[in-house]
Parts: C-alpha cells; structure tokens; sequence
C-alpha cells in the first residue's frame, strides 16, 4: 500500500501515513487502505498496541479536495462517503495512539479524534477549516470535538475554521500530552510498549469503558464499568496482578 508505510516495533505496530505531496491529505484510498490494515492488526495476536502518525510537517491536512471537488450530492450520498472506513477504525479493540505533529485539519483532526488518545509534538496545529470551504465536518468532527472540548469552543472553531495550537489543545483537552517535535515518535512508542506490557483482556475493557463515557448516561455507564470490573475477576490476569503486586515483581500476563 502506498498510502501506508508500517512498522513494526515487536508488539507495537507504527503506521505512518504516506501522502507527502497532499500533507498526507486524506482521501478514499488511503482510508479504505487505513481501515483494512487495522482490521487486520486488531486480530493479530502479535499487534498489542497501534500508534498512528503522519510527518514532521502534517499529520493530514484534512480530506482530499481534489478528489472531492466535483463530486455531486448523490454521488457522496450514495457512498456515505467517508463514513464506513471511520466507523471501521472506531470500533477497532486494540489501543490506538495518535502521535501529530503539523497540520491536523479538519478531516486530520477527525481521524487523530478517531484514536484513543493524541500525543501531540509542540509544532501541531489542530483545526475543522470545513467552513471555508462552503462545507460542513463529515467524519465526527462536530460530535467528537465538541464532546471534548465543550460547546463554545468547538463553536467558534467550526464556525470560524481558527486552528488553535498544541497549548490551547492540550489545555482544553483534546491532546493528552505535549512532546517536543524530535521525539514524539519515540515517546509515543514507548508508550504504546508499556500498554502492550498490560492484560490485554484489562486494556480491552478500560477501553470500552471510557468509551461508553462518551455515549451513555452516568448511571448506564457507571453500570457497564462495573460489569466490566466484575468480570475481570473470572480472568487468569486478576490472580495474576494482583499475586505479583503482593510479591513486589512484575506480572506474567497471559491474556487468559
């Protein structure tokens, strides 16, 4: 695929997005390449934890414009375009860390919202331009951002097309960290190591827990979390954990 380029770093696997001439633009080939390949990682017993990355200067600049100029109405439509290599990468089990540096724009910042949570390098810049090009986000934009950001600003940012930077993003809580630009890629694989070191069963259901943060009211939510909770207990990792923590060594997870 020459819209991808993997790597593997043992249990973690490195996709870096391949579109240099476009800033990593993103249009339908590179998404439908981005969902089979994650399909494929998340069954993969070998892939434990997945950092998304673009280049030093974009971590996509937003969709193709290009290849969406002429399209008609009933032609996207048709398509949902867009929408199922997104709804393909959400539902994806394994951790996946989005590591930006750059632009991050509309479409960009869509796909690194897609992920479990952003490393961003000081230089990145996030955004939802759409507006200035007589259209609206299509890939989450509106609901995502606005979830975690709040109201005003995702407002403002969707009905202005401002980009606000790592700083800004950070604190409002779209990034979970800020890393200097020439180490972000390391930082992120370093991170992605010490989750691919935990009970998979444990990160499956932390995961999915967080996520119904997003979708369900507290009760509901509170409910699944401790369903969750409870059913760790039928797995060989609990006794595990928790023997080593007694023991003062590192666990053996096993995934059982």
């Amino acid at each position: 695929m020459h819209t991808l380029i993997l790597e593997p770093h043992g249990p973690v696997l490195l996709i870096r997005l391949n579109r240099p001439e476009a800033l990593n633009a993103l249009n339908q080939q590179l998404m439908q390449d981005l969902a089979h390949t994650l399909i494929v990682a998340d069954a993969d017993d070998a892939i434990r934890c997945i950092v998304l990355t673009g280049s030093d200067k974009a971590f996509a600049a937003g969709a193709d414009v290009k290849e969406m100029q002429n399209l008609t109405y009933a032609e996207v439509a048709s398509a949902d375009l867009y929408g199922p290599p997104a709804s393909i990468i959400a539902r994806i089990r394994k951790p996946i860390i989005a590591a930006v540096s750059g632009y991050c724009l509309g479409g960009g910042c869509e796909l690194a919202m897609l992920c479990d949570f952003i490393l961003a390098s000081d230089t990145a810049r996030f955004g939802q331009p759409e507006v200035n090009l007589g259209i609206i986000a299509g890939m989450g934009g509106s609901q995502r951002l606005t979830k975690l950001i709040g109201k005003s600003k995702s407002m403002e940012m969707h009905l202005t097309g401002r980009m606000m930077d790592a700083t800004e993003a950070e604190r409002a809580g779209l990034v979970s960290r800020i890393i200097p630009m020439a180490d972000l890629v390391t930082e992120a694989l370093k991170t992605a190591a010490t989750i691919a070191a935990k009970s998979q069963l444990a990160i499956k259901a932390a995961k999915e827990s967080v996520n119904r943060a997003l979708e369900t009211p507290l009760s509901e939510g509170l409910l699944f979390e401790r369903r969750a909770f409870h059913a760790c207990f039928a797995t060989e990792d609990q006794k595990e954990g928790m023997q080593a923590f007694l023991e003062k060594r590192p666990a053996r997870f096993s995934d059982k």
